[in-house]
């Protein structure tokens, strides 16, 4: 996506969402016996959602391992998926990824890593602790 395609910052925002989750899994116990892609769960079983695993679904995306910001639909589970355990802070979520890509997008030029990524270490959360990057910095607004 480049700086000068401003319409498709929505739909990227999204696709990072879906390519990249935060949360690698999320656990809950059955409340009732039910039955998951033919397999019996009996009522206080754990069950997972694996995010990484159902946000690449082939059944649900269309080549899921590429990363497409033209995506849509895009399905995607980042923030649960809806329901009574949906993310209360999902749209403030978006709106701030939106800001600072298109930040980087004007500002920072060429960007590239500049090393190892080094990943916090969690079975919860898909987080980044360090991630060195070099850029060519771009003009700020009104700069001489």
């Amino acid at each position: 996506m480049e700086e000068d395609e401003p319409s498709l910052l929505p739909t990227a925002v999204e696709e990072m969402l879906r390519y990249v989750s935060t949360f690698i899994a999320f656990f809950r116990s059955a409340t009732k016996d039910t039955e998951l892609r033919g397999v019996p769960v009996k009522e206080g079983d754990r069950v997972a959602m694996f995010y990484p695993s159902a946000n690449r679904d082939e059944a649900h995306f269309v080549d899921p391992d590429r990363f497409d910001v033209t995506r849509k639909p895009n399905p995607h589970l980042a923030f649960s998926g809806g329901g009574a355990h949906f993310c209360l802070g999902a749209n403030l979520a978006r709106v701030e990824a939106g800001a600072l890509v298109s930040e980087v997008l004007s500002r920072m030029k060429n960007m590239e890593l500049a090393g190892p990524i080094e990943r916090m270490p969690s079975t919860l959360i898909n987080g980044i602790h360090s991630m060195p990057v070099r850029f060519t910095p771009a003009r700020r607004v009104g700069a001489c």
